[in-house]
């Protein structure tokens, strides 16, 4: 019998594991496990939608022109240094992929997306985990991590599950602070609900060692879509668009994206409500004795006094149909992260937390 070899690194990977969807004899669940749009798509983007669907027989084009340059218009940016993928995870692969291999080091902070390091196992790589301050990303400690091996940091900001944010001048630090190998990605999938942040474009432009990601999964309400997109010098695009699959987004994915990102009315809606909503529930939180961090993002983490009373305000909400994600793989046991919903929802939620403490109390 033939003996196949896997690559090295592939079975480290651990599987990622998804935002619970779904429970048990409970018909009407509130999902606030996988930091979801809780109004949707606009209209607009609906209706491309629909109309895109009447040409499935076509292939799509292959150089995302439209979207692109929608893209570029709307965020005053060079078209011609926009990669685009099926969400922004493919565009994370695309730069671990063409930057990092065995023998190099791929940098992650603690409380980090997972996606990191399993990018890193992917492409044969050492991922490499740094301590973060107080859930923050450290500047410091990366740069101390940083050596001849180092080839790509990763860090999202506003950060996941974290919800925090790094300053401007300390993230351009960290670009000005790495080895001449390594590339610095910012992975902004939460940037849209910063008002006034460009989630790292101004310094792309200043520099050739950052590359920066976006999704249309989170403010734009197309998780269900999966389109994503990558801002960087020309040079690294052009490396990246040459292991890109021709064909990865279809015309579907495109024009509703394209159509997405045009409607900035709605994404600024959507923003004022998140921040709004985000504001109150967070206080509401508070008022029950649960540690929240000033939220950057569409979550809250929940900081509870033990991994067991985290787990058991688990499930208490889950006794009440609502859905909230387990982040203890993240090295956060004793937190719940917690999508802020729609208003229904997030009372829902302050309501049952409440209840909760009293009885713990």
């Amino acid at each position: 019998m033939t003996q196949i070899n896997v690559q090295p690194g592939i079975m480290e990977i651990a599987l990622y594991q998804g935002g619970q969807s779904a429970l048990a004899g409970v018909t009407e669940v509130v999902k606030l496990s996988s930091n979801e749009n809780p109004y949707g798509p606009s209209e607009a983007t609906k209706a491309a939608f629909a109309q895109s669907g009447l040409a499935l027989h076509r292939y799509p084009g292959t150089d995302h022109a439209g979207l692109r340059a929608a893209i570029a218009e709307v965020h005053g940016l060079d078209a011609e240094r926009i990669v685009c993928g099926v969400g922004s995870d493919e565009v994370l692969q695309f730069v671990a992929q063409s930057f990092a291999g065995p023998g190099d080091e791929i940098i992650y902070t603690e409380h980090g997306f997972s996606m990191y390091p399993i990018l890193a196992h992917a492409c044969g790589a050492t991922p490499v985990k740094v301590a973060e301050k107080e859930r923050v990303v450290d500047v410091d400690a990366i740069l101390a991590a940083c050596n001849a091996k180092t080839r790509i940091v990763f860090i999202a900001n506003p950060g996941n599950p974290t919800a925090t944010m790094l300053a401007a001048d300390e993230v351009a630090r960290l670009a000005d602070g790495l080895p001449a190998s390594a590339l610095l990605v910012l992975d902004g999938a939460y940037a849209e609900f910063v008002e006034g942040y460009d989630g790292g474009a101004a310094l792309v432009e200043a520099r050739s060692n950052v590359i920066m990601t976006r999704t249309f999964s989170k403010i734009y309400g197309l998780g269900g879509l999966r389109i994503g997109w990558g801002y960087a010098p020309k040079e690294v695009i052009d490396v990246l668009n040459r292991v890109r699959q021709p064909f990865n987004l279809s015309d579907v994915q495109l024009q509703t994206a394209e159509a997405a990102v045009r409607d900035q009315e709605f994404m600024r809606w959507c923003r004022s409500e998140n921040t709004r909503l985000g504001a109150w529930l967070s206080e509401a939180l508070r008022a029950a004795g649960v540690e929240v961090d000033e939220s950057f993002t569409n979550f809250i983490l929940a900081r509870f006094a033990s991994p067991e009373e985290a787990d058991s305000c688990d499930e208490a909400l889950k006794a009440e149909g609502i859905l909230v994600r387990k982040v203890g793989g993240y090295g956060l046991p004793n937190c719940l992260r917690i999508t802020i919903g729609d208003e229904r929802a997030c009372r829902r939620v302050a309501h049952t937390v409440k209840q909760f403490k009293r009885v713990e109390a």
